[in-house]
């Protein structure tokens, strides 16, 4: 005798995939140091004078004394400020491109201070090779990490020899250029620093250090 009772179809129970609230993704403290950089560089730009004033011959003049090549230093620095630090970043970058190893080392060190110190939440404890390291471990590993990249390595060396060639070009130029045909503006906003996009606040959800 036949079964006359109704098939029964296989039912799944299988739970569909829960998306993770922690994404993976650039946090939000990395958001806001890309923010920081890109309207620090934007406000630099801003201020930056035409690279043809900056090269124009006529202006070109032997300083009449060491007070006089002073003067010019100072007030041509003021003007050019942001070009004369593009020149030195071009300096500096060119060293390190043509020193590779100096530069995998550089940028070891800037990712290990980022993301090992500056945005890691100070409520979330490092952890490696199964050690548990507090902010001041951390803060004292990353320092003699920095000083041993720094003056045991080629590093050191690159940034020194860049430096020296890039701040005499600076020199020259503003003391053999003549700054009288310049005018800086009675209202320029003040000048930010090099390293200002680090002074910004703590990103949401990033935890203030103490």
């Amino acid at each position: 005798m036949a079964d006359s009772s109704p098939a029964v179809l296989p039912i799944s129970t299988s739970q569909p995939a829960v998306v993770s609230d922690t994404a993976v993704g650039p946090t939000p403290a990395f958001r806001a140091f890309l923010n920081n950089i890109a309207e620090t560089v934007r406000r630099g730009l801003s201020t930056r004078r035409p690279w043809a004033e900056l090269v124009d011959r006529s202006a070109v003049s032997k300083p009449e004394s060491f007070s006089d090549a002073t003067l010019r230093v100072r007030k041509n620095y003021a003007y050019f400020r942001t070009n004369y630090l593009a020149l030195v970043a071009v300096v500096l970058g060119v060293s390190l491109i043509t020193n590779p190893i100096s530069l995998i080392f550089l940028a070891a060190l800037l990712a290990a201070w980022l993301f090992l110190y500056l945005f890691r939440a100070s409520d979330q404890p490092l952890v490696l090779f199964g050690r548990q390291f507090t902010d001041r471990e951390t803060l004292g590993c990353l320092i003699v990490s920095t000083v041993v990249v720094i003056f045991l390595t080629s590093v050191g060396s690159v940034l020194v020899s860049a430096l020296m060639v890039g701040v005499p070009i600076v020199c020259i130029h503003a003391a053999f250029r003549e700054p009288e045909d310049l005018f800086l503006d009675e209202q320029e906003t003040p000048a930010t620093g090099f390293l200002s996009f680090l002074n910004a606040g703590p990103a949401p959800g990033v935890a203030p250090r103490t």
